[in-house]
């Protein structure tokens, strides 16, 4: 077994975030949205006057069309992920498994950079299978975290991936941002180019640095067994294992409910901020990167702060502090009406967006009973209520904004998810306390 709270394996272990933050950031968060939403929308004098997109021959709005398939891909990534990540505890190779997410995920984005309006069906497809191969990756990064740190240690070693992730995204995104805003200094013509350059280096980056953690990670898990090591587990009789373990674990469970629920708006939030930017308050490409790139940069340091928080509070009360700062955001989306606005809106989502992740996912390890062998079960399960919530997230706000026409309406729907965790992560506070259990 790896000896925990290595300094050159937790280096290793946060450059994973490092690689795929970048997937995270330019395809989900900033240049994708943009020109998906450019090249699928028709607008005279700035206002939209079509933003219907026809999809194998079924018509939808354009953000609820992607939407829909990036829940569909989580959808997918919540079924096939217990059946391989209890194969990973049992056969001691989830590396083996990260590595082949990061190249679906990769090739993916590096397929992208055929995306134009003329092949809608490829770009929505891609998009969706980079978005596996991501969540696919994480599950298995996520169950390296109680392997490699103890307790005490594991706010502050999440709190550095994250932060990992955050400086490695921005450096490519600024990369990507040269050619996007300056295309004239590189002889570009083709105003598609740099959008769909960007995609191609985010797979090209994703891949190569990830090679930092394949090559120093553990390759075994600690429940590596050779007697069992041919078996095919049962991905999905683990699932229910662990769903009767938590039976027994009263306040993991309650608080696996808490993060059902603020998971649902927060990971959608993230997902449709920039949509909602540029559809709503048509910022246009170079103030939106601009602004995800100022949430990126904030988020560094909000991670951190949450780690310190956390400390001095504890991990609840700070989550809950947090979730009602979302509660917040969610009402003040609803009646913005200007780029400041956004602005100052996306300063607060960046500030609680990457502490609320970092802790969310320390403190579901720091649950977990200690020298537990099957991390990766355990995590599956925790990846698998996140990715339902971001199912069930998505596809509610694709589907209020079709059907009342406003986006604004979606977004304050969000609240009422916030509002749910918060009440469940209540809860959580007094089952630690002993008056629930």
């Amino acid at each position: 077994m790896t000896a925990k709270n290595d300094k050159k394996i937790i280096k290793a272990w946060a450059m994973f975030d490092w690689s795929n933050s970048a997937y995270n950031l330019v395809i989900t968060s900033t240049i994708f949205p943009a020109y998906y939403t450019a090249i699928t929308t028709t607008k005279i004098d700035g206002v939209i006057t079509d933003d219907k997109v026809n999809f194998f021959g079924l018509t939808f709005v354009n953000t609820a069309l992607s939407n829909y398939a990036l829940a569909i891909a989580y959808l997918i990534i919540a079924i096939i992920t217990p059946f391989l990540t209890a194969t990973a505890d049992f056969r001691g190779n989830k590396r083996l498994f990260m590595k082949i997410f990061t190249w679906i995920g990769a090739i993916a984005c590096c397929g992208l950079y055929f995306f134009k309006a003329s092949t809608l069906e490829l770009g929505v497809i891609l998009f969706a299978i980079a978005a596996i191969g991501y969540c696919g990756g994480m599950v298995f990064n996520n169950s390296y975290l109680p392997d490699i740190a103890t307790p005490d240690q594991q706010d502050k070693i999440s709190a550095k991936g994250f932060a990992y992730g955050y400086i490695g995204s921005v450096i490519l995104q600024i990369i990507c941002f040269v050619f996007v805003l300056m295309p004239d200094l590189f002889g570009i013509t083709d105003a598609s180019f740099p959008a769909r350059l960007s995609f191609l280096l985010v797979g090209i980056w994703w891949i190569g640095f990830s090679y930092i953690p394949f090559t120093v990670l553990p390759k075994s898990s600690p429940s590596y067994n050779k007697k069992i090591q041919m078996k095919v587990a049962n991905g999905y009789q683990e699932l229910r294992k662990v769903w009767g373990q938590l039976k027994e674990m009263p306040v993991l469970k309650t608080f696996l409910l808490a993060y059902f629920f603020y998971a649902m708006g927060v990971q959608t939030i993230m997902l449709v901020a920039a949509n909602f930017g540029e559809k709503i308050l048509n910022l246009g490409t170079s103030k939106l990167i601009a602004t995800i790139l100022i949430i990126q940069l904030v988020a560094i340091f909000g991670a951190f702060l949450m780690s310190r928080l956390s400390k001095v509070y504890g991990n609840i009360k700070v989550l809950m502090f947090v979730v009602l700062i979302w509660i917040t955001t969610c009402i003040a989306a609803y009646f913005i009406q200007n780029e400041y606005q956004f602005y100052g809106l996306a300063a607060v989502v960046g500030l609680i967006m990457g502490g609320i992740q970092s802790l969310s996912r320390s403190t579901f390890s720091k649950y977990l009973p200690e020298n537990i062998a099957e991390t990766a079960s355990f995590f599956s399960f925790y990846d698998v209520t996140e990715k339902l919530a971001i199912v069930a997230g998505l596809f509610s706000f694709g589907f209020i904004e079709e059907l009342t026409g406003n986006m604004r309406n979606s977004a304050l729907s969000l609240g009422v998810f916030f509002i749910i965790g918060f009440v469940v992560l209540f809860l959580v506070l007094k089952k630690e306390r002993g008056v629930l259990v």
